[in-house]
């Protein structure tokens, strides 16, 4: 299934845009993450990587479709 995700901060920097197209070989997030960390290796290195589906944070088992707005949200630091 072909989907768009769009990317902030790191992530961003990492895959080269602020929305990607991919072809995903699955339909998990965890298939989703397993894809991105093959495909972008730098992604490994970062602390923390959510993944949020229609604006909520996902879950590994969730199941994707191709209509669903998908974020990637590397961590952040502030004061």
């Amino acid at each position: 299934m072909i989907i768009k995700i769009k990317t902030f901060g790191i992530a961003r920097d990492i895959l080269g845009g602020r929305e990607v197209e991919l072809v995903l070989n699955g339909n998990s997030v965890a298939d989703l993450r397993a894809q991105l960390n093959s495909s972008y290796p730098e992604l490994k290195r970062l602390s923390s990587l959510f993944i949020a589906i229609n604006l909520e944070y996902a879950a590994d088992d969730h199941l994707l479709t191709e209509k669903d707005e998908i974020a990637l949200i590397p961590p952040v630091s502030g004061g």
